[in-house]
């Protein structure tokens, strides 16, 4: 086996490795020490780091753009009767679905393994001291260990299935770790709320991933991207179908990055560990939206209007962030929007250059959000970090000079549209109320319904009288 297949295994198995030591000894209930879960924490992380550095090395001496490695098909299917349709020269396509196993090494996804081990690792070594004597100290490293192995999949997946399971992981682990704190409501009410966007995010992943089956007969992104590697590759679907499956991919997109209408998420995330919160929602899961954009630019360039709704959600996201995080009063809330406002701008990088390099012929200007990611990612990771200290040495300041440090920034508004745009700002946007009144509860009020319909019809099975549904009074009543 080549070299750089071999380290490119190893990369994938050392976090599921890791995960697998911590799950076992969690489940015969002999957890290991602080000392042994941070050692094998920073082996894998430290292994990570250099078998990918090795990786980039090899790509970079030899110059090689793409390296795929082929773990095989988890699933073929193949219909009574398809394969006599083909002809000779598409007998080898004779699988109508078929679900492979495959990673790839190119100019982007290394960077980004690379960017997941440097962060992992620092907030692994941040962890081991902020999680000291924590009742969950090993829960919230398995945890982590699930997020770091869903992270590399993501990031290395060279199909969109390979994809999809990655995007699970990252989505459980940080839903769980968002709830971390179980003894309070609060933070098991506000996981919900997030693993159901999440869900709504893995749908239209999902759907996005039939139809490119029933498109093309398989997931895989080489296949996709037609001709040519990453940044320079060019897409064959025609212009209809990549609306339709990036219309879709960008559902997805908008649910893990927190872009309009589920921003809403993002500082409910900030209920858990503040290890969690660095380096999920400020610098690794918030920008694996981004990501799937990045791989998928190619489609992108396809489509004009495609373009425009990326571009149109990328920058009204930047907007709303912008002006929600001015009135956060929790300092983790203000740096999750700032995050969010960076995130956007992201976004709309990648719609405009996406559109514009290959017509232009300047391909390698994808690398720009590129490196915008890999920039902000480590900026927000210290900011969340240093949030903590930062707060305390506020106290020592304020103590210092016996009043509160109070910043008034004069408004160029009337005060009208002050006030409205304040309590617009506070509210968040009115996102959740949005979606609460417009999703929720016509999603209840079906389920609903259809509860009602299936217990009379039971009822009327049985010989029964069937249920009267409980009336809504629409009068208050009196007063006794």
């Amino acid at each position: 086996m080549p070299l750089p297949h071999l380290l490119g295994i190893l990369i994938v198995a050392a976090p599921a490795l890791l995960v697998a030591i911590l799950g076992i000894s969690s489940l015969i209930n002999r957890p290991l020490s602080e000392v042994w879960i941070s050692r094998l924490v920073q082996s894998t992380m430290v292994f990570g780091i250099l078998a990918s550095l090795t990786i980039l090395g090899i790509m970079l001496i030899g110059d090689e753009r793409r390296i795929p490695i082929e773990l095989g098909h988890l699933v073929a299917l193949e219909f009574p009767g398809y394969s006599d349709t083909l002809s000779a020269a598409d007998h080898a396509h004779r699988l109508l679905y078929h679900f492979s196993f495959k990673l790839e090494f190119d100019r982007l996804s290394v960077p980004f393994v690379i960017l997941t081990f440097v962060l992992c690792g620092t907030i692994g070594a941040f962890a081991d001291k902020y999680m000291h004597r924590e009742s969950g100290f090993n829960r919230f490293f398995m945890l982590y260990a699930i997020f770091v192995l869903g992270m590399v999949l993501t990031s290395l997946a060279g199909t969109i299935e390979t994809l999809f399971s990655g995007w699970e992981l990252v989505g459980l682990s940080s839903t769980l770790l968002v709830a971390f704190f179980q003894e309070r409501p609060n933070p098991c009410r506000n996981g919900l709320r997030v693993w159901v966007v999440y869900r709504l995010s893995d749908a239209g992943l999902l759907l996005a991933a039939l139809l490119l089956h029933h498109l093309s007969g398989e997931g895989d992104f080489d296949r996709l991207m037609g001709i040519g590697v990453w940044p320079e590759g060019v897409a064959t679907l025609p212009p209809g179908q990549a609306l339709t499956v990036g219309l879709l991919l960008l559902v997805a997109v908008a649910g893990k990055s927190a872009l309009i209408p589920f921003s809403g998420w993002l500082p409910r995330a900030m209920e858990g560990p503040t290890p969690s919160s660095a380096v999920f929602y400020g610098a690794l899961s918030v920008h694996l939206g981004a990501f799937l954009l990045l791989r998928i630019s190619p489609l992108i360039a396809l489509s004009g209007l495609l373009a425009l709704c990326v571009i149109a959600l990328g920058l009204s996201t930047a907007m709303l962030a912008s002006v929600t995080g001015r009135v956060q009063t929790d300092i983790k809330s203000s740096l999750s929007f700032a995050a969010l406002t960076q995130v956007g701008l992201i976004v709309a990088e990648i719609g405009i250059l996406a559109w514009l390099s290959p017509r232009i012929g300047w391909p390698k200007l994808m690398y720009i959000p590129l490196i915008h990611i890999l920039g902000h990612g480590c900026f927000r990771t210290l900011q969340f970090v240093r949030a903590p200290t930062l707060l305390h040495d506020y106290r020592v300041l304020e103590n210092a000079i016996g009043g509160r440090l109070v910043v008034v920034s004069p408004s160029w508004l009337g005060s009208r549209w002050s006030d409205s745009l304040y309590r617009f700002a506070l509210q968040r946007g009115y996102l959740d109320l949005f979606l609460q009144k417009y999703l929720v509860s016509p999603f209840l009020g079906g389920l609903t319904w259809c509860d009602t319909q299936e217990r009379r019809l039971t009822a009327r099975l049985n010989g029964q009288t069937p249920p009267v549904p409980p009336s809504v009074p629409t009068e208050q009543p009196e007063r006794l």
